[in-house]
């Protein structure tokens, strides 16, 4: 089973400290994932991310199996060796692909088939092959094909979602399990209470060593989406990490670990560096206005990542102008540096006692 320790808790909220113990190293919770899509978190290297204190990372299932696909991986040593990257990894299943790309793919109970968003060719994933290609990437968290349905969705559609991703669930985990791997559940329900409640209490039933909390921040309001989560994370094991897919902003984050939320993952600290965005505690800096021409000050003076020890807002301002590599290169791991900065208080506010005071101060980082 997944080694998972509870170490501290907080008193006035349902956040937690925690260690995931896996075969490629210790994960302490709450933890943020960079999200490698196709392999590679964009503009950074994996000896970038490890200098970050990343301690795990997300690739894409569909994606990696368009291209290049199972057989060159496993061919080539599996996810880890393929990546160049020795700590933990994370699979999605190919779920959201479900979602984003509709006109692509038809689902139906036995799996979806969907053709290659690259070249058209025909793909279909059943949820023990997504499961089997999990295994042959060989990576330490996997995830089961699920469904998510768009916002708003009828309460009907969203049960349909629902019902066919518990039997997916169920499918997936009869399939005979690699050795220090570990398939999480997936609850969905869109935002109906007691269809996310009835999620979460039969995948329980089958019990998961985790359990993902999907089909959120598909474009609901963020107070909806929080009202959600806030709803049913009670009904999910306390002694099971509980993983918030494709969330969000810092705020969104230190917001949901008040709920009990443990993992993360979300593609926006390196989508919008590459647009010449940068995190502080004071807002987002948009490194490509006029006022940062001549500016000799770092994007954050209190951040120690290689971008904020070296350069200025001016020079990074004209790389981003100039559209060389190097400027959203820098704003993109400065971004991920941030993140795991946060991660790091955040988890040291838990176990100081002082979490409650950190969730004020947060109130006001995107304001």
């Amino acid at each position: 089973m997944l080694g998972f320790n509870i170490s501290a808790k907080d008193s006035s909220t349902q956040a937690r400290t925690s260690t995931v113990r896996t075969a490629h190293g210790d994960i302490p919770t709450p933890v943020f994932m960079p999200v490698g899509t196709q392999g590679s978190v964009k503009t950074l290297s994996p000896q970038d991310l490890q200098n970050a204190d990343a301690s795990i990372i997300l690739a894409n299932t569909y994606h990696l199996t368009i291209r290049p696909g199972e057989e060159i991986i496993s061919k080539l040593g599996g996810l880890h060796k393929f990546m160049g990257w020795p700590k933990p990894i994370l699979t999605d299943s190919g779920g959201y692909q479900v979602f984003s790309l509709p006109k692509l793919n038809k689902v139906t109970d036995e799996g979806v088939a969907f053709q290659s968003h690259i070249d058209g060719a025909p793909l279909f994933l059943s949820p023990e092959s997504v499961v089997k290609i999990q295994q042959a990437f060989g990576n330490d968290i996997i995830m089961p094909l699920d469904q998510p349905v768009k916002f708003p969705a009828e309460k009907d559609s969203a049960r349909a979602a629902m019902e066919r991703s518990i039997l997916w669930a169920q499918r997936s985990a009869k399939v005979e399990p690699l050795a220090g791997q570990y398939l999480f559940g997936i609850v969905q329900g869109s935002t109906y209470p007691d269809l996310r409640k009835e999620c979460a209490e039969r995948l329980t039933e089958i019990n998961f060593p985790g359990y993902a909390i999907g089909g959120l921040s598909v474009g609901e309001p963020k107070d909806v989406m929080f009202e959600t989560l806030a709803g049913f994370t009670g009904f999910l094991p306390q002694d099971k990490p509980r993983y918030l897919m494709g969330v969000g902003t810092p705020r969104d984050i230190i917001r949901a670990v008040a709920l009990g939320v443990d993992m993360f993952d979300c593609i926006l600290p390196t989508r919008v560096g590459r647009n010449g965005w940068a995190f502080t505690d004071n807002g987002i800096i948009r490194i490509r206005n006029a006022q940062y021409k001549d500016d000799p000050t770092p994007i954050d003076e209190t951040c120690n990542c290689y971008c904020c020890k070296t350069f200025s807002r001016g020079y990074l301002r004209h790389l981003c102008n100039a559209e060389e590599i190097l400027g959203i290169t820098m704003i993109s791991l400065h971004n991920i540096v941030y993140y795991q900065n946060v991660m790091a208080r955040i988890r040291q506010s838990i176990i100081e006692g002082s979490f409650g005071e950190f969730l004020k101060r947060s109130e006001q980082w995107e304001k």
